[in-house]
């Protein structure tokens, strides 16, 4: 099986195996006011949010997990048959083994998300340092393999930087990414892989043109830990040091989400956000949806039903909170008044300074 397709084994084992959590997302810094008089019915409250002028149930989103080596098909056909079953978003991993590599098996992996989910809102993945030996029709390719609804762009240049085998050459990404956003035929999506988007660089995106930015904190899965213990595994003891040593690099997420919201309109925070509160919390931050991968992938190794039931959870979850905060709708949770506390309210307070 070739370099590409390994890797992406290798990664779905680690987190599987292995220690590659980080805390720090800042969501325990955030208090939602209480309502005590909330004056609506829980049960007819609207948890529906528009994506790209697709209606979803709820403001959710499985965020990009795996994909190219066919092993992960198992993983991503539950994960689609699930969106499909309740209406919420849904990404692809990286779509460059898909693009690179001519196995029948492999492709699998990722069209069989489309077969099973014919309407759920799904959107690919390629990688902005990918971009710069792709054209806007190796995009569009990746665009087809899927009948992607939007296409994510990401950003993963720590990542990149730990692996033995990694693309650190960043120069002209932004060009590229407005490049491909001023033709691809569907929305883009820049996300970042863990380490959160900074409200300067959120602004350069913007002014690309960017269709929505996904912030991917720092305060959940550690791409840098997961290298770490992959160059372990070959013996590159240094790049272990150092993925080690960034583990908790990054913009907290709650912070990466407000500084996003304040100059794009249309946010996704993900990155630690672990439960249907944090989703809550995120958007009162002004995010549009709340995504998650790793809670994600347990479930989806034991099947749809599985998925199904965590998406359930999270959907209960939101709803108690914007039911306590009296909000009849994601509209009004964007509005939900909320208390900044610990070290968010530190970092927020230094960037303003």
């Amino acid at each position: 099986m070739p370099e590409t397709s390994d890797r992406k084994d290798d990664h779905i084992r680690i987190i599987e195996e292995e220690d590659v959590e980080t805390t720090g997302a800042g969501f325990a810094d955030i208090d939602l006011v209480h309502e005590a008089l909330p004056e609506i019915h829980r049960d007819e409250i609207d948890t529906a949010t528009t994506l790209f002028g697709h209606e979803l149930s709820a403001p959710i989103v499985i965020e990009s997990m795996t994909g190219g080596h066919p092993n992960t098909t198992k993983l991503n056909r539950a994960l689609a048959e699930a969106a499909q079953e309740t209406n919420v978003a849904m990404g692809v991993g990286s779509q460059r083994a898909g693009l690179e590599l001519e196995d029948e098996a492999l492709l699998e992996s990722y069209t069989v998300v489309r077969d099973v989910a014919p309407d759920a809102f799904l959107y690919g993945n390629v990688g902005a340092a990918q971009l710069l030996e792709y054209d806007v029709d190796d995009v569009e390719r990746a665009v087809e393999m899927i009948d992607a609804d939007a296409m994510a762009i990401h950003l993963n240049f720590l990542q990149e930087a730990v692996q033995p085998e990694g693309d650190i050459d960043a120069r002209g990404c932004l060009e590229a990414i407005e490049r491909v956003t001023e033709s691809l035929s569907v929305p883009v999506v820049v996300k970042e892989t863990g380490n959160g988007i900074a409200r300067e660089t959120a602004r350069r995106l913007a002014d690309a043109g960017v269709d929505a930015i996904d912030v991917a904190g720092q305060g959940g899965t550690t791409w840098s830990g997961i290298e770490s213990y992959r160059a372990a595994a070959v013996g590159a003891s240094r790049q272990e040091h150092v993925g080690q040593l960034f583990r908790a690099w990054g913009v907290p997420t709650a912070v990466s989400t407000r500084e996003a919201a304040s100059v794009h309109d249309c946010v996704i925070a993900s990155g630690g956000v672990r439960s249907g509160l944090d989703i809550a919390k995120a958007i009162a931050l002004g995010a549009r949806a709340g995504g998650l991968a790793k809670p994600f992938l347990s479930p989806a190794a034991q099947g749809t039903d599985a998925v199904v039931d965590l998406i359930e959870t999270l959907s209960l979850e939101l709803r108690t909170a914007m039911f306590v905060t009296g909000s009849a709708s994601v509209s009004d949770l964007q509005s939900a008044e909320y208390v900044v506390t610990g070290r968010t309210n530190e970092y927020l307070e230094q960037r303003r300074s």
